[in-house]
């Protein structure tokens, strides 16, 4: 599928990343926010709200549930595996905030990216980030280039 004019907008309140090609929207996921809420400030773990565009992306072609530290592949991640840790998983996309209020967002380490808890998809639950389930999070990396604007609303 080509898009000619992709963004993103990402619903708080209902927990769906929607991806648009100009005003069609094209498709819909599940995504699951911060568990601590609506925020900026850095260390706080909250996810920011405004208007960003998406950076940097990482992961092309790295295989499903591999976990990334610092942005690079460092294991496997399989379902069942009992983990505590909250993995940064499969694909990332890294914001970069476009507003005064969210300008620190890109050091804030604030990405769309795949989770080990999958379960908990659709309510809110990450530390800062949008997490999407593993094969949804490949299906929208490989939808939409560097450069795609992102909308974070409550």
């Amino acid at each position: 599928m080509n898009l000619t004019n992709p963004r993103l907008e990402v619903s708080i309140g209902t927990q769906r990343l929607r991806l648009f090609d100009g005003a069609r929207l094209v498709k819909e996921w599940a995504c699951s926010t911060s568990k601590f809420g609506i925020g900026f400030a850095e260390g706080s773990n909250k996810t920011p709200l405004g208007s960003f565009v998406v950076k940097e992306k990482h992961g092309d072609g790295a295989e499903c549930g591999t976990i990334f530290k610092s942005r690079q592949p460092v294991g496997l991640w399989t379902s069942g595996m009992d983990t505590k840790s909250d993995f940064v998983l499969t694909r990332i996309l890294w914001l970069h905030g476009l507003e005064p209020r969210n300008a620190n967002t890109f050091q804030r380490y604030i990405y769309i990216h795949g989770t080990n808890d999958e379960h908990g998809i659709g309510r809110p639950g990450s530390h800062g980030c949008v997490r999407m389930r593993n094969r949804e999070v490949i299906e929208l990396f490989d939808l939409v280039p560097v450069g795609t604007p992102v909308w974070i609303a409550e």
